[in-house]
């Protein structure tokens, strides 16, 4: 799947209730672990009537303190891992999604900016993953130093590419149904 430039990409809310209506139609549920995206991604989903019926929970993974904390990581679990990279956010939507018994799990770290981050990664730099039925991986660079511009398009390229691997997983079903 390529992303979505960020001019084309709907609003988080728009996003949200997209996700959300897909979610509550199958009985699924997500679980959201965020990082440079700061809390954005989990507020727009709760921010959707009857988010009961389709979010079981999210945290904000900022440090390893924090993932050991809220997702039990070890070092083991991080050995020939840092974050911001593509197998880092795709542990951490797997993880999510197994602490929290949900359907799906979906991750995000990066780099807001306005500064490189301390593993080095430009401002703008995003590294997204969904855990599931499918699974999907992306990195996404918005080339801007902006932090909070930053922050919002990382959460929305988090719903923009769970949405379309929801779609995906439709699309696979009604062409394994098909005789």
């Amino acid at each position: 799947m390529q992303p979505l430039r960020s001019h084309e990409l709907p609003t988080l809310t728009e996003l949200a209730l997209r996700v959300a209506t897909t979610l509550r139609e199958r009985g699924q549920k997500v679980a959201v672990a965020e990082s440079s995206a700061g809390g954005l991604v989990c507020a727009a989903l709760l921010a959707i009537p009857g988010a009961s019926a389709y979010f079981v929970g999210g945290a904000v993974i900022y440090t390893r303190r924090a993932g050991k904390a809220l997702l039990g990581l070890t070092p083991q679990d991080m050995t020939g891992l840092r974050g911001e990279t593509e197998p880092y956010a795709a542990l951490i939507a797997g993880r999510t999604r197994d602490v929290h018994r949900a359907t799906w799990g979906i991750a995000e770290s990066g780099a807001a900016g306005p500064s490189p981050s301390p593993y080095g990664d430009v401002p703008g730099r995003v590294c997204l993953a969904i855990a599931g039925a499918r699974t999907a991986v992306q990195t996404v660079e918005t080339g801007l130093q902006d932090r909070p511009m930053n922050m919002d398009l990382f959460a929305r390229h988090l719903l923009a590419l769970f949405d379309q691997t929801l779609h995906a997983q439709e699309a696979s079903d009604v062409f394994e149904a098909a005789p």
